[in-house]
């Protein structure tokens, strides 16, 4: 029987559970939807019965204790007091170590890359031990190495940073800022080849998809529409939590021109002048002397927006419950797990029309054109004065992610996908197989016998393996 990964007799991949391998090049939730995304997808395919293996750059995932963490640290130079002293001699011997310290000094983010060197080197030792291995947007160089070792590659892209890029771009105040943004983003040429070579690709909504294709220049053959999911378990209505109405909530990474939150602030400096007892709540930290603090000083927002940072899903499910009403301004987003954690909660939900967030809001939320802080005002006031509302809407979000999101549903299309993609690699080696044994050749005109022919073919697939 023919099999990938380390199983080569007993039950098909078809049906047996199988080992997967999630990759992160830096995991930890707190770093972004990356972490979420790990998290919960791999305690949701440990539930489903299979077998997962996290390798992560730092900083590390927070995961359930079934699922392994194998730890694949570099040198982690944006949490590092001194980087320009973080390289020792003992880096020299390592192209990926100096490679990421260099990187880092001029302005590059190379951690994708680095990592990708390390976790090939990694899997090419290991490469009997998976069926599959599943990348979470690092879409590095190293996953083709990977491919031709043998072991089928799925990457997940949550949406093309090429969109970060621009926005970044646009909001760049002066020709050195944006010659600072262009090489910060370098990584993209990498991520672009790497992708258009991918057999299999998954992404997280239709409108990650189109942008793939659009700004990628992937075919869309290449991509599988899978949806993010929400923990309904954690991210549920809260009975003993006393609800503030006057209290808006955001997610929002705070000097990120994309997360468009300037954009609601300047929507609470519209509304305190009818309602100074309005305040914001921002999951998120705020840099000292940037740009949205300059911002709240200009429109004297100081005493009612408070900032919150490396909170737990616990605290984070108290704060959706002590609020009115949360509000996603993010200019583009390409699933948007804030709005559906928030809908989960039973809290109703303001969101922009930015990317995929209408897709996970539907009409059980108030959408708005992204970048309109006017339209954003009118509908937090729509909430503010109709409780009815607020209460209907929040009933309706709660249903809608129990019906059409969450992570077993996730788990379960991903666990179909690995074993399709397992299914056509077996049927391609076997009709290799096939070919080779009927088709004549040798040296100096002598036929090979079949017995060598098998030996080979047996050995070619356990090279795959």
């Amino acid at each position: 029987m023919t099999a990938l990964g380390n199983h080569t007799d007993g039950p098909s991949a078809g049906l047996r559970p199988l080992h997967i391998c999630l990759l992160g090049y830096r995991s930890h939730p707190h770093c972004g939807g990356q972490g979420i995304y790990l998290h919960y997808l791999s305690k949701a395919l440990v539930e489903a019965g299979h077998r997962v293996d996290v390798i992560s750059g730092q900083p590390y995932p927070e995961l359930d204790p079934r699922v392994k963490l194998i730890k694949m640290p570099g040198l982690n130079l944006y949490e590092h007091e001194h980087p320009t002293r973080a390289l020792k001699l003992k880096h020299l011997l390592s192209w990926a170590d100096f490679y990421e310290w260099f990187g880092k000094l001029t302005g590059g983010f190379v951690e994708p890359y680095t990592f990708g060197r390390r976790v090939a080197r990694y899997l090419r030792r290991h490469r009997g031990r998976y069926d599959v291995v599943h990348d979470n947007q690092s879409l590095c160089y190293g996953l083709l190495d990977i491919e031709k070792a043998g072991l089928p590659v799925v990457a997940t892209i949550h949406h093309p940073i090429t969109r970060d890029r621009q926005l970044a771009l646009d909001a760049a105040p002066d020709w050195f800022y944006r010659l600072l943004v262009r090489r910060w983003h370098s990584f993209l040429g990498m991520q672009i080849k790497v992708s258009r070579k991918l057999k299999h690709i998954v992404t997280v909504s239709t409108q990650s998809l189109n942008d793939i294709v659009s700004q990628f220049g992937v075919r869309r053959e290449q991509l599988k529409l899978i949806y993010n999911g929400i923990d309904t378990n954690i991210f549920a209505p809260q009975a003993g939590v006393v609800q503030n109405p006057m209290r808006i909530m955001t997610t929002a990474s705070a000097d990120q021109p994309l997360k468009g939150l300037r954009f609601l602030l300047q929507a609470m400096a519209l509304l305190r002048v009818r309602h100074p007892e309005l305040e914001l709540l921002v999951v998120g930290k705020l840099k000292e002397g940037g740009a949205t603090e300059q911002l709240l000083q200009e429109l004297k927002l100081q005493d009612c927006v408070t900032f919150v940072s490396g909170i737990s899903n616990e605290e984070m499910v108290r704060h959706y419950a002590s609020s009115g009403m949360v509000v996603c301004p993010s200019l583009y987003e390409g699933f948007g797990l804030p709005a559906g954690e928030a809908m989960a909660c039973g809290i109703p939900v303001i969101s922009s029309d930015g990317g995929a967030l209408p897709e996970v809001v539907g009409d059980a939320g108030i959408v708005v054109p992204a970048g309109d802080s006017g339209a954003l005002a009118r509908a937090i006031e729509q909430l503010l004065q109709d409780p009815a509302l607020r209460m209907s809407l929040g009933e309706a979000g709660r249903r809608r992610i129990e019906e059409q999101f969450s992570w077993q549903v996730a788990a379960t299309h991903l666990v179909r996908y690995y074993r399709e993609i397992l299914a056509a690699g077996n049927k391609r080696t076997d009709s290799v197989d096939r070919a080779v044994a009927h088709a004549p050749g040798g040296v100096d005109g002598e036929t090979v016998e079949r017995s060598d022919i098998s030996a080979e073919a047996t050995a070619r697939r356990g090279e795959a393996a």
